[in-house]
């Protein structure tokens, strides 16, 4: 089983993958933008594609909300992953011998109370953790450290001389594994939708108060704005049910008080894994 990923091997996206097909033999495919990740699902030539949504601490990545609801694909399952960032270097390499330090900007902010503990070290912001970490090995760049997973440390070689550097412990991330709209089960306990709605006082509390009319929680919503259009906003709402719930159900709902309604996936909650 084929499964597209943003990054190169050793990212968190591929730490993912393995976690949420655990016991499955698969083949992570790495691409170099969400864009293309979420192509390579669509085009058939991976099965599955898992793409990063939000993360405990940094928040929302907007683009990724309306790359799914553009694409057409739906969202199939998801994942959080508590992400450990660790500082790794070449063999021999101390804490002494450092001088600069690279890795995706958000992974940098993750680890900032650390790194303010070292002023003197030289931070550069590159494309990738995982690929940060690659660099080091194909370069032979010394003096320079990663932060990066522990995976992409085996894979390049890397000794980790500063373990789980992150400032916040419950630092967790939230992937999406999507698919084909045939690959679509319909059945699970949590819902993820977008709508807008019309311009006027109280549009959007009509629609929230009749999903809590129902006993259906909202544990997720989130402002995109839309395309071409003036302070107009997609309303993208994470639902969760104690039993499973149709998409029917939902349409029947909120038809009437929102416009452009999709149903993006309806899949089970994910837990919270280390």
């Amino acid at each position: 089983m084929k499964v597209s990923i943003q990054g190169v091997t050793g990212c968190f996206h591929e730490v993912a993958a393995k976690q949420y097909f655990n016991g499955e033999n698969i083949e992570a495919v790495p691409c170099s933008s969400f864009e293309l990740t979420l192509n390579a699902a669509l085009d058939g030539s991976v099965n599955y594609a898992v793409i990063a949504i939000e993360n405990a601490r940094s928040g929302s990545i907007l683009q990724n909300y309306t790359l799914i609801r553009e694409s057409g694909m739906k969202i199939l399952g998801e994942l959080n992953l508590r992400i450990i960032q660790n500082l790794m270097a070449l063999p021999g390499h101390t804490i002494d011998t450092i001088h600069t330090v690279q890795s995706h900007p958000i992974a940098l902010a993750q680890c900032m109370n650390y790194l303010k503990q070292h002023a003197e070290w030289t931070l550069i912001e590159s494309e990738d953790t995982a690929l940060s970490a690659k660099e080091i090995r194909d370069k032979n760049l010394l003096g320079t450290a990663a932060i990066a997973s522990k995976e992409a440390a085996d894979i390049y070689g890397l000794e980790i001389i500063a373990p789980s550097i992150e400032t916040y412990r419950q630092n967790y991330t939230r992937f999406l594994v999507v698919g084909r709209q045939q690959q679509v089960t319909s059945r699970g306990n949590k819902i993820s939708i977008c709508f807008s709605t019309r311009h006027m006082p109280g549009a959007l509390s009509k629609v929230l108060a009749k999903l809590a009319d129902r006993y259906i929680n909202l544990s997720k919503i989130q402002s995109v704005p839309k395309f071409n259009e003036e302070w107009e906003y997609m309303f993208y709402c994470d639902l969760e049910t104690h039993r499973e719930i149709s998409s029917e159900v939902i349409h029947r709902i909120l038809r009437e008080d929102t416009r452009d309604l999709e149903i993006l996936g309806i899949y089970q909650k994910g837990d919270m894994l280390l």
